[in-house]
């Protein structure tokens, strides 16, 4: 595939959706997260009664506290049996609680460890099914910094945030329970602060969201480029591009850091401003509490009257005016973090509700047994509407025929391969393979009928026994040296130490290119398949290997339909049929001779090759 193809029609994403509905976004990225967390309702469940009960515990230590401070400034003495009894009594409740919460700590690390494995297969699951055209539009480095970062930045809030959260509801509403039990006068001052900081969290949470976004895109963009020229590393260093290099880097990781900086300065200081207005809160009611609880002392206010307040009853309201105000402060610190998680999650779930590849039709003919004649009718397609690769393209080929597609940088050769894969699908024009037209087989047969060498190799992490079955999977050992034979590769990988129980580490960095081209070349052969597509499968060997290759190619390719794009035209004067694309339009088509004969285009390009 041609990394700089442009892309297909335009998938039916999401990407405007979340636009549109920037201002819902955050509640239904709630939602569906909230969708994760009710999966595992047991485990969340008791999370809840924990949260409870460790939160009411901790609430009945200020009632505790109070009740021993009445019972010090009592009338006629201290009563130390009802001082030392609420005591014990405040230790336990906060020894448990804190037990308790250690509990509910570890449960919620189980709880948000399941939810993201759930994400992340979902997500890789989700990315085998998206079209090709998705792949050739989004940098791969984007797609493992939301597979890793964007995922593990949720599972950070799930895993603390969460829980914050939950037990910083139960005290609001348990200190106010608390709080309108004591002393209903002095709630009057929340009723001031609470909106104040309610207003301004919502006002900056408005302003810190779209930058949290920002700060995702930016580093979703540096692990583009940094896996993008991590790949190239030999390239650049081959035309001394290190410092151009380094230089683009470091302008991809300025504008990183900057929006880093600018979501975390913002989304800080949104914790220190709702902290003063909880502190001065808390200032209003010690003063207040102080000045009822004086007229209460001189007999202004009668016991048990409205405003009667007692030194017990000032410390515990106090105590749980700050329980009350700090779980305010703590949610405001956080909400940035549950910004970034938002912003995280959200792009999850972009590629989540991301378009897969069409479905096949109803009752999709089958596609076995087949022959290999191929038949392009009047096919015309354009990666982009506004632009034309291929025009009206009709050609024939026989089964067990060799058909090589020369032309141009450029002309629309590999364009034609990703059609007949159904990689995309044709604008105008049928294909029709065995008189059946492909969009009416199922697209698992139809690639299952194909064998594919393609110009970059691809290997992945295991032996070299298991990267060659992975054409098919249920070959014997000797299949498979069978296969290596034909590629003339069984020699070179019986010299390993371990043979084909060789590991090959990621793509095959330790072995040479043209071995690992002809490992590919050994998968193919094994297929079975067909019919055989080979683009530019020789061009990583030299002319000596070359030519053992061609010859073992020659015999394995005997009663297939085989598709050879080749730049190299003495690989090809052998083709049954040689087809010369330009500007999206078969010019030239027949075999090597006539086509010299003819002496167009192919015959220049083939004697510029020799001369």
């Amino acid at each position: 595939m041609n990394k700089g193809m442009p892309s297909n029609k335009p998938i039916p994403g999401k990407e405007r959706l979340y636009q549109k509905l920037d201002r819902k976004t955050a509640g239904a990225v709630f939602r569906r997260l909230s969708g994760y967390v009710l999966r595992h309702a047991p485990l969340f469940l008791a999370a809840l009664a924990l949260t409870l009960l460790s939160n009411q515990l901790a609430l009945m230590g200020p009632m505790y506290s109070g009740e021993a401070i009445d019972a010090i400034a009592a009338e006629g003495g201290v009563q130390l049996s009802t001082v030392w009894e609420n005591v014990w009594k405040m230790l336990i409740c906060y020894v448990v609680s804190a037990i308790l919460s250690y509990g509910l700590a570890v449960l919620m690390i189980h709880l948000s460890q399941r939810i993201v494995y759930t994400m992340r297969r979902q997500l890789f699951e989700k990315l085998n099914t998206l079209p090709v055209t998705y792949f050739d539009t989004t940098p791969a480095g984007d797609l493992i910094s939301r597979i890793s970062y964007d995922i593990d930045t949720v599972n950070s809030s799930l895993s603390h945030d969460l829980v914050q959260v939950m037990t910083s509801l139960y005290t609001v509403v348990g200190s106010l329970f608390f709080m309108w039990k004591i002393s209903k006068p002095m709630i009057l001052i929340f009723c001031i602060t609470v909106p104040a900081s309610i207003l301004f969290t919502r006002y900056r949470s408005k302003k810190v969201r779209p930058l949290f976004r920002e700060r995702s895109r930016r580093i979703g963009e540096l692990n583009g480029f940094a896996e993008e020229m991590l790949s190239g590393s030999r390239t650049i260093a081959a035309y001394g591009r290190e410092e151009e290099i380094c230089r683009r880097f470091a302008q991809r990781n300025q504008e990183s850091m900057e929006a880093y900086y600018r979501a975390e300065y913002h989304g800080a200081a949104l914790g220190p401003s709702v902290n003063f207005i909880n502190n001065l809160s808390i200032s209003l009611v010690t003063v207040f509490g102080g000045i009822l609880y004086m007229y209460s002392q001189n007999g202004r206010f009668a016991e048990g009257a409205l405003f009667f307040i007692t030194l017990g009853g000032v410390a515990q309201f106090v105590q749980y005016s700050r329980k009350f105000a700090g779980p305010i402060n703590e949610f405001a610190n956080i909400l940035h973090e549950f910004q970034s998680a938002f912003s995280a999650a959200e792009r999850v779930f972009r590629v989540i509700d991301e378009a897969p590849e069409p479905p096949d039709i109803p009752d999709p003919l089958p596609l076995h047994s087949v022959r290999g004649k191929v038949d392009f009718e009047n096919v015309s397609f354009g990666y982009t509407p506004e632009k034309r690769i291929l025009h009206e393209v009709s050609v024939t080929a026989e089964e067990g025929k060799t058909i090589a597609i020369v032309g141009p940088t450029g002309a629309g050769k590999t364009t034609v391969i990703n059609l007949l894969m159904r990689f995309y699908d044709a604008d105008e024009g049928k294909i029709l393979i065995d008189g059946k037209e492909i969009t009416s087989c199922r697209r698992e047969d139809l690639r299952r009928a194909f064998a594919m060498v393609l110009q970059e190799t691809w290997l992945f992490r295991g032996t070299v026994y298991e990267n060659i079955v992975y054409g098919r999977e249920n070959a014997t050992p000797d299949e498979v040296r069978a296969a290596a034979r034909a590629a003339r590769i069984d020699s070179y990988i019986e010299s390993l130490p371990q043979g084909y129980d060789t590991v090959i580490t990621d793509d095959g960095v330790n072995i040479s290119k043209g071995q690992r081209q002809l490992i590919t070349i050994a998968r193919a052969f094994l297929s079975n398949a067909p019919m055989l597509i080979l683009d530019e499968a020789t061009s990583n060997v030299d002319s000596r290997t070359e030519i053992k290759i061609r010859e073992a190619m020659d015999e394995l390719m005997r009663g297939r339909t085989c598709f050879v794009i080749a730049h190299r035209l003495s690989t090809i004067q052998g083709a049954d049929l040689i087809l010369v694309i330009q500007n999206g339009k078969i010019t030239e088509q027949g075999n090597h001779d006539a086509l010299m004969a003819k002496g167009g285009f192919y015959s220049t390009l083939y004697l510029s090759q020799f001369q």
